[in-house]
């Protein structure tokens, strides 16, 4: 925590947010999605932990008065195939992955619903963002729980921007590709040791990991060049600013176009 909190103290000020009262989940890794958002204030909780969850909206509001962001980025992913699976592991897998997003939804919402001029809110809103996967889009992205969690994700955005109707709150949901962060480490690192790590985004059609730039800089990009979390919080970034103010209910795949097409490998026939 403390190490976290050093972090954030330090990271460098951004003014896009100013104003905004923010909660982000899972940073609890110097790598983390959540870490390249805006600087916070650590506190440490299971994210699907209802009581927890709930605990932090009230203290925004009891400390802030508003809340105006909730970004969700509580992740688990298994590396056991089908047969593999057991009940617990799915289960856990869905508790961690989906259970934390409803719970997001449940308890900010009620927060957002609450108007207080006196602290600069003169009605209900707020903007709320779930993590899911590009793996929730189609097969072949992740494991048979982790994808199945990450689609429900994408659902729940869809069922609660409509149930959340007329009160200006809106729920999108992130879809990204392979990013290295604290949960996808052992993949690296395993590319790394095997002399693979070129070929981790090999599927991508922008053709290289990380942003559109790497292209014109590196036509055939090094093997080390790949997504970081901060082009993720990019779009969720977007999504948290008044000007994606018409945007509800959606899903943003932010994956490099890998998902715009059916996977093959470059130098094989179509």
């Amino acid at each position: 925590i403390q190490k976290i909190q050093s972090h954030l103290d330090n990271a460098p000020r951004g003014s896009k947010l100013k104003d905004k009262v923010c909660i982000i989940t899972s940073v609890g890794s110097l790598k983390g999605i959540g870490q390249e958002v805006i600087p916070a204030t650590v506190q440490q909780a299971d994210a699907a932990d209802e009581d927890a969850v709930k605990g932090i909206c009230e203290r925004a509001m009891k400390e802030e008065g508003r809340l105006g962001v909730f970004f969700t980025n509580a992740g688990f992913a298994s590396k056991q195939p089908l047969h593999d699976t057991s009940k617990e592991l799915f289960m856990e897998t869905m508790r961690v992955n989906t259970l934390s997003c409803f719970l997001a939804i449940k308890h900010t919402s009620i927060a957002m619903l609450k108007p207080n001029p006196a602290a600069g809110k003169e009605h209900s809103s707020g903007s709320i963002i779930l993590t899911a996967s590009v793996s929730s889009l189609r097969s072949g992205g992740g494991t048979i729980d982790y994808s199945t969690s990450k689609a429900a994700v994408n659902s729940m955005a869809k069922t609660s921007a409509y149930q959340l109707q007329k009160c200006d709150i809106r729920v999108n949901s992130i879809c990204p590709s392979l990013v290295e962060t604290a949960m996808t480490a052992y993949l690296f690192k395993y590319g790394h040791q095997r002399g693979l790590a070129g070929k981790l985004g090999q599927l991508i059609p922008l053709g290289c990991f990380g942003a559109p730039e790497c292209v014109l800089q590196h036509p055939f990009p090094p093997a080390d060049t790949h997504p970081n979390a901060t082009e993720i919080a990019q779009a969720g970034l977007f999504i948290a600013l008044d000007n994606s103010s018409y945007v509800n209910g959606q899903k943003f795949a932010v994956d490099g176009g890998v998902s715009s097409s059916h996977p093959v490998v470059p130098g094989r026939p179509i």
